[in-house]
């Protein structure tokens, strides 16, 4: 008969501790977006300021994304708030995959800001207006970029450190909506030039670019939803168990995140000669050493099955 054994990390205060760093991450979390969200608001704003004055579509379609890019922080505050909340009897795993819920808000913002940019530029092409205040556009693209770059280092680093598909993914955004502002400086230089066209274009080639964001970002939350890993995650559980003392073999490694922390099913075969205390004992130790290997590890629950 086999031995499951289902036990937080095998010791109380490493649970604990366990607890603690996944409010802590939630912590930086909120704090990332709060920050974020600011910063790309004042951006947005003096980026409108100067389309109204300018005319410039190119810019508009920047700004739109910009101001997009700043309202996605709202739903992942939700979602990193949420996360913080103990199970309960209808949520046994306790709201973790909020986030999951806030990434597919974050993909859905990216395409409508595809959407409307091509709209705006395409209406552009059709009826052309002149622009004007040509310097004051390129100055507000470099704006956009300097504030979406920062933005984009900073979420991707604090989401790679937590553990948060989402909040990557909101740095992508924020670091093509840069790179497209870009783009508006090479429109108003276009325009400089005497190629009036220039500036649909371009928003235009934002659009495309935007899109492009997109596909990569569904990419990430979709694998996330299906309850993808990182296949290094899964290599570095069956080198840790395959090295613990009594393991004779490690049969299926199943591995998903909930929020911002992994949960993992293993089954291990064991010495049949073994006592249904020492079968435990065994699992209980694997357990604990593949906590220490994966630190983004929440709960495990570990099989030690009869070999053969």
């Amino acid at each position: 008969m086999g031995h499951s054994h289902e036990q937080g990390h095998g010791h109380t205060h490493d649970h604990a501790g366990r607890v603690d760093d996944a409010l802590t991450d939630s912590d930086a979390g909120i704090r990332a977006v709060k920050i974020s969200l600011v910063a790309l608001t004042v951006t947005a704003v003096i980026q409108i300021a100067i389309v109204i004055v300018s005319g410039s579509v190119a810019l508009l379609a920047d700004t739109i994304h910009n101001f997009s890019d700043a309202l996605t922080a709202i739903p992942l505050w939700l979602a990193f708030s949420l996360s913080r909340r103990s199970a309960t009897k209808r949520y046994t795993y306790g709201l973790g995959r909020a986030e999951d819920l806030a990434g597919l808000f974050v993909v859905g913002v990216i395409a409508l800001s595809a959407i409307v940019a091509a709209a705006e530029a395409v209406d552009r092409l059709i009826h052309p207006a002149p622009l004007s205040h040509l310097g004051w556009v390129a100055a507000a693209g470099v704006v956009g970029f300097l504030g979406n770059e920062l933005v984009a280092l900073y979420r991707i680093r604090v989401g790679k450190r937590i553990g948060s598909t989402a909040l990557q993914a909101d740095g992508m955004h924020a670091r093509a909506d840069g790179l497209t502002s870009l783009a508006v400086v090479l429109g108003a230089i276009g325009v400089a030039l005497g190629f009036p066209q220039a500036d649909p274009v371009v928003g235009l080639l934002i659009a495309a670019a935007i899109v492009v964001v997109m596909v990569v970002a569904a990419r990430d939350v979709f694998a996330r939803l299906l309850d993808g890993v990182d296949p290094a995650l899964v290599d570095t559980a069956y080198d840790t168990l395959t090295r613990q003392p009594g393991v004779l073999g490690v049969q299926r490694i199943r591995m998903r995140w909930v929020g911002l922390r992994l949960d993992a099913d293993v089954e291990l075969d064991v010495s049949p000669q073994l006592s249904l205390r020492e079968a435990h004992q065994l699992a209980h130790e694997a357990e604990h050493t593949l906590a220490h290997a994966i630190p983004k590890l929440g709960t495990a629950v570990v099989h030690a099955y009869p070999a053969g």
